[in-house]
């Protein structure tokens, strides 16, 4: 238990690290990440109101069944894409990337590029 628990406490020592530095406006939100062992969700927050402009994830969201490339890695960056044409739908096309505490591999890169082919930057 006590190697599970230093884990979560360094990354939320890096999340707040990380947290002191971004926030999102209601013209570049935050994209935030969070990541369970079996899914991947992403939301839009606009920090000077406190509200979610966007939000996907793998268990809301329709992902396209790819033949080629199946798990999670695929599934993260279709949520990616679909957290971008939310993005784009509500005309928004700069964020602030928060990968909350996460390092910025797998799953998490995929998230992001998958929201840059989307038309975010």
């Amino acid at each position: 238990m006590a190697k599970t628990s230093a884990r979560r406490a360094g990354r939320l020592r890096r999340k707040m690290r990380i947290r002191k530095m971004i926030s999102g406006t209601s013209e570049c939100p935050r994209l935030s990440v969070f990541r369970s062992a079996k899914h991947i969700y992403a939301q839009l927050i606009d920090d000077e109101t406190g509200r979610t402009l966007a939000s996907a994830s793998t268990m809301v969201t329709e992902l396209p069944s790819d033949g080629d490339e199946p798990g999670k890695v695929s599934q993260a960056k279709a949520v990616g894409k679909a957290l971008a044409e939310q993005g784009v739908a509500a005309q928004i096309s700069k964020v602030v990337f928060d990968r909350n505490g996460y390092l910025y591999h797998g799953r998490v890169k995929a998230l992001a590029e998958g929201a840059r082919e989307g038309g975010l930057s």
